[in-house]
């Protein structure tokens, strides 16, 4: 079975928690005799095709950029070719430019979204975009929501109930790197160990500016590790709070970001709007037996850390509520500890790759079976 995965950009050019998703997609089914393409936009697509971990990469040349999403007029004639040897298309939204191509296009083949999350802060775009994604998301053969939280909460999703199916994020551990002891020493000279760590895209959503209040005074320090377009208003109101206890690592290798999980006393994410939907890096927390601090924003984030259970799920945007549950990890460290045992026993229940990539080849091998509306 062949399966052209869509979105505005993935691997090698960025790497950040959507992307990550699609290539566990990826990986997770073609144990079950799944082939995958993922098609995306690139500003220097040379080679404009590539391989990566087992599926094929395809990038077309972004021709402009309206707020943040990509358009490209040479990726119409080539989802067009790579569209009628797909047996099954998965789009991955939100990529306004996606729902053009399928308009204009119109494939034959069954089609999914993965519905990552609603369109949270262009929301003047969206009152134009909202008829396009309307007609988009009605014509679609199956819409996948990754929980049923976000399910729940989604302004959007209910309408197309008859049509939507839950399935989890998960990780396949194989695909991650094994990091040496001297990996692991290498990296503890830089950023000593039982520090709280956040991995991911510098965004505005993602709360860091609350974390960095929340932590004024502290007596532990936090590692920030990844890039983003909020790096330099960050690091420019760590040096305003004076704080000598938080070191910005920048974009980390996976090697890297796998010692950094060794060492960490817990993962802080401290996100604190509905644009995160899910959180990749809580998965690979818990797949480290690693506890969670995360906040209550009515998404996945609270299906994968369970409150008292896994770690700590706190009030968004708050930086007293954070601190204090930062406070309680750093002074109980077997309380850590349990989180963190519980956390890896549900990554185990709930969130491995197997698990997704079952649910997925289920999904694509079934819509297969039956008529597809034209």
């Amino acid at each position: 079975m062949r399966v052209l995965h869509v979105y505005r950009t993935y691997f090698p050019d960025t790497q950040g928690g959507l992307e990550e998703t699609i290539r566990q997609i990826c990986i997770s089914t073609r144990q079950l005799g799944v082939e995958s393409t993922v098609l995306c936009l690139s500003r220097t697509p040379e080679p404009a095709s590539l391989e990566h971990l087992g599926h094929r990469v395809t990038r077309a040349k972004q021709t402009f950029e309206i707020a943040s999403c990509g358009f490209s007029y040479s990726a119409i004639a080539l989802f067009r070719e790579l569209s009628k040897t797909a047996d099954v298309i998965n789009y991955h939204f939100p990529w306004p430019f996606a729902d053009l191509l399928h308009m204009i296009v119109k494939p034959s083949a069954p089609t999914v979204v993965t519905y990552h999350s609603d369109i949270v802060r262009q929301r003047w775009l969206g009152k134009a975009y909202d008829p396009l994604m309307r007609r988009f998301l009605q014509n679609v053969s199956a819409i996948v929501c990754t929980s049923q939280n976000y399910f729940a909460s989604s302004m959007v999703l209910p309408r197309y109930a008859e049509k939507v199916e839950v399935i989890p994020i998960g990780l396949d551990e194989t695909s991650y790197p094994n990091c040496s002891d001297s990996d692991v020493r290498q990296t503890e000279t830089q950023y000593g160990r039982n520090f709280f760590l956040f991995v991911g895209v510098l965004r505005y959503y993602k709360g860091l500016h609350i974390l960095l209040d929340a932590i004024k005074g502290a007596p532990f320090d936090v590692v920030i590790a990844g890039s983003g377009p909020n790096k330099a208003e960050l690091e420019k109101q760590a040096a305003k709070l004076g704080l000598g206890n938080v070191h910005f690592a920048g974009h980390v290798s996976d090697l890297e970001k796998q010692s950094l999980f060794k060492l960490c006393r817990g993962v802080v994410f401290p996100s604190y709007l509905r644009a995160e939907a899910f959180g990749v890096t809580l998965l690979e927390s818990s797949m480290h037996a690693k506890p969670m601090i995360s906040t209550e924003v009515g998404t996945g984030t609270s299906l994968v850390n369970k409150h008292k259970t896994t770690g700590l799920v706190v009030t968004p945007g708050s930086p007293s509520s954070l601190r204090a549950a930062l406070d309680t990890l750093w002074q109980d460290a077997q309380l850590a500890q349990s989180y963190g045992t519980n956390a890896r026993a549900r990554f185990e229940r709930l969130f491995t790759g197997k698990t997704m990539g079952e649910a997925y080849t289920r999904l694509y091998r079934g819509l297969l079976s039956e008529p597809h509306p034209s």
